[in-house]
């Protein structure tokens, strides 16, 4: 049950990205890795759960998922899918290689953009 709030979160966490790692690389690959498990993790559980729904319904037989065969035309949607999720995986690279220093707290342009979202 969702309940209705009033809070707005941020898109984005003010002041500069924490980093765990002396490398800040590993931090973006730990970020990236714990993105990517959360997204699989999700997944499975949806699936799962379709899978019994429709298995108990007897609308799909027990190993039916396991033993399809995808069409040309289901494997290019499921391609462009693919690709959206590693753009959503690797954002955090794209981001860094579009702006370096994006986000840091000496970064005026960025602090404006916040200010003015914020107002």
């Amino acid at each position: 049950m969702t309940v209705p709030s009033d809070v707005v979160l941020p898109k984005k966490a003010k002041g500069a990205r924490p980093y765990f790692f002396a490398d800040p690389a590993q931090d973006k690959l730990l970020a990236m890795l714990m993105g990517l498990v959360g997204e699989v993790s999700v997944l499975a559980d949806r699936v799962d759960t379709l899978e019994r729904l429709l298995v108990s319904k007897g609308a799909l037989a027990q190993g039916s998922v396991d033993a399809y065969v995808a069409d040309a035309a289901v494997r290019d949607q499921r391609d462009a899918k693919r690709e959206q999720l590693l753009r959503n995986v690797l954002r955090i690279i794209a981001q860094d290689h579009e702006d370096p220093d994006a986000g840091k707290p000496n970064d005026d342009a960025y602090l404006s953009v916040v200010t003015q979202v914020e107002q």
